[in-house]
């Protein structure tokens, strides 16, 4: 298929990421699977072979040379990237309150949530500009929003800070590319069952990525700049 568009979904071998790897194919595209591990992400590779144009991709948010080699590899093999969907996140023990979270925990959550989506979007962003209408799904969560925190007892200091700044990405990208043809948007699983929260989430990981691959496949007048879940747009 010759307008096949190319899509790249960090963390990409379980739980909701796999799901928005297994949505993109059947939208009919050619999907790279990043995974830091390489015997995880190529088995899930393997596995979803049957339902389309799947590929492995090694991409570690904590090793900057690989995601520099992924974005080479992308760029002599496809030329462009149509879909970057940065899902990949971690929730670290010792987590918790502002009052009792442990700050080696708060800096782990920052550093991987935030900070390795930063570098990985800065490394694949070249790759999204080659495309004719690019489109960057940040995987964040209604624990990000400031307001939606505000009002309730949610205490996971790190995690949240972690996907409040992402949700600032989101914002600052999206207004730096708004003349651009690329869309930026932040998608907001609901309370999804993965390895995250010991899979005690009452939505399935099919459910929880279906607003990522909504956003990842927006036509020419979708919105940019926005956090959205399933239910619509949420607040910052």
């Amino acid at each position: 298929m010759a307008n096949k568009k190319i899509a790249l979904v960090t963390g990409g071998n379980k739980g909701i990421g796999l799901e928005i790897v297994r949505g993109l194919l059947q939208a009919g595209c050619r999907v790279y699977l990043g995974a830091r591990e390489a015997a995880k992400g190529q088995q899930a590779a393997a596995e979803l072979a049957a339902e389309g144009d799947v590929l492995f991709l090694a991409v570690d948010l904590g090793n900057q040379a690989t995601l520099d080699a992924a974005a080479a590899h992308l760029q002599r093999e496809e030329g462009c990237l149509d879909i970057l969907v940065n899902n990949a996140g971690i929730n670290v023990p010792g987590d918790g309150s502002a009052s009792t979270a442990a700050v080696r925990s708060v800096e782990q959550a920052l550093h991987t949530n935030f900070l390795g989506t930063l570098a990985a979007t800065q490394a694949f962003l070249p790759l999204v500009k080659q495309a004719a209408a690019g489109r960057i799904v940040n995987v964040s969560s209604p624990l990000g929003s400031l307001t939606i925190v505000g009002q309730n007892d949610w205490a996971l200091l790190g995690y949240s800070a972690s996907k409040a700044a992402l949700n600032m990405l989101t914002v600052q990208l999206a207004y730096e590319l708004r003349d651009t043809g690329i869309k930026v948007n932040s998608a907001a699983p609901g309370y999804t069952a993965t390895d995250l929260n010991g899979f005690a989430g009452t939505d399935t990981p099919a459910q929880g990525a279906a607003e990522a691959i909504r956003l990842a496949l927006l036509p020419a007048d979708g919105p940019s700049g926005l956090m959205s879940s399933s239910d619509g747009i949420l607040p910052w």
